[in-house]
């Protein structure tokens, strides 16, 4: 491998990765990732590696030797602190993020987003190592214009929705909507690694992804996942055009989102990585402002490339409208709008996004028509006892 270097011209040293949660849709692609383009070694930390066996067998691989799977739990598992002692860097990649659970499981969601990483930071503290932490867009909340009248022109003005980290308030809703539950634990680690670095010295990034999107996301319910659960907004969709059922569109799908594609989301991660010094002490969001619409022309868009994908007509109907309340149950709040602000990131890392939403979903239901029609086909098909 040639010598790579860094953003200043230096070479890169190999180093050693402690990556928890590698076995998840991130996790899995980051590896993937480490593994081709970099020297460096993984211990890669997850209850589950199925997104990530292709990357550990056979012993033939290219990079065997380089990524170590170990199944462990963080909540209570004594060998975390030992792996975290043995990498330069830590990732934390830990998280419950499926917004149906916010508000219907809402302690789990407070246990595993705060509690759960709180022995994280402290060995990595302690023991003088340098964290990338996840967060989320969530963090925001609301934004300031969505208190603004409906036919203010002020609503129209960036600087009262788009999202900067060094700048924007964090806007949640009422205790009673459990929905902000899992942005207030996010929040307060957020404060908390902020805090060690501020008190003790502490090497953090914080990442604040906006939508990451592609192969391997989420789960598809009953088939890689719970046949009860919601996924997040992208997943139940690719579930409703397998299964040939109009789209949810929730409240209308008035909500606007930004989407990014997730092998340009990691470009930004391996930036991150290998620039210590301009990526430490910084929080930085992680999107693509081009890709902006609304839940409802992402359900359309999506429809569109769904029959492109898999020569299948669209249905006649292709959407139906839910109320919050009927798909997620009480207690439900959502953000009007998240546009990240790509200030920092680009002066830092010099990173921008490049893939555009058609192409980006594209691949994501490509991928998901190749993996999961058949079995679907077959979940939907199976006799029922005569």
């Amino acid at each position: 491998m040639a010598t790579r270097t860094d953003l200043d011209g230096r070479p890169i040293k190999p180093i050693t990765i402690c990556m928890i949660g590698a076995g998840g849709f991130i996790g899995s692609h980051l590896c993937e990732k480490l593994m081709s383009e970099t020297p460096h070694k993984v211990l890669a930390l997850d209850v589950y590696n199925d997104k990530i066996k292709h990357l550990l067998e056979p012993d033939s691989l290219p990079w065997a030797g380089r990524i170590q799977f170990h199944r462990l739990n963080i909540k209570h598992d004594s060998r975390l602190e030992g792996l975290i002692k043995m990498a330069d860097l830590t990732i934390n990649l830990a998280a419950i993020c499926t917004p149906a659970d916010y508000n219907t499981r809402p302690l789990d969601t407070i246990y595993s987003n705060f509690i759960d990483a709180l022995p994280v930071v402290k060995y990595c503290s302690e023991n003088n190592k340098r964290l990338i932490h996840f967060s989320t867009c969530e963090v925001y909340g609301k934004t300031i214009g969505s208190f603004l009248p409906k036919d203010s022109p002020l609503r129209q003005d960036p600087a009262y929705y788009v999202l900067k980290e060094d700048t924007s308030p964090c806007i949640f809703g009422s205790i009673e909507k459990q929905r902000w539950s899992y942005a207030c634990a996010k929040q307060l680690i957020e404060r908390l690694v902020y805090a060690e670095g501020a008190e003790n010295g502490l090497e953090f990034t914080i990442v604040r992804p906006f939508n990451w999107i592609g192969p391997r996301m989420d789960f598809i319910p009953g088939i890689d996942g719970p046949s009860e659960g919601v996924p997040r907004v992208l997943a139940c969709f690719s579930n409703n055009l397998l299964r040939r059922e109009p789209l949810k569109l929730v409240d209308g799908g008035q909500s606007q989102r930004t989407f990014v594609y997730i092998k340009d989301a990691i470009e930004a991660v391996l930036l991150m990585i290998e620039n210590p010094d301009r990526a430490n002490g910084h929080i930085f969001n992680v999107g693509n402002p081009n890709n902006e619409v609304t839940v409802r022309q992402l359900a359309e868009m999506m429809t569109e490339v769904y029959a492109k994908v898999s020569g299948e007509p669209s249905l006649e109907s292709p959407t139906v409208d839910v109320s919050s309340k009927e798909f997620y149950g009480e207690g439900y709040d959502d953000s009007d709008k998240r546009i990240p602000d790509m200030t920092i990131i680009n002066k830092q890392l010099g990173w921008n996004p490049k893939t555009s939403l058609w192409d980006l979903l594209e691949s994501t239901l490509t991928y998901q028509h190749r993996t999961y029609a058949e079995a679907i086909k077959k979940s939907i098909a199976k006799p029922t006892a005569s």
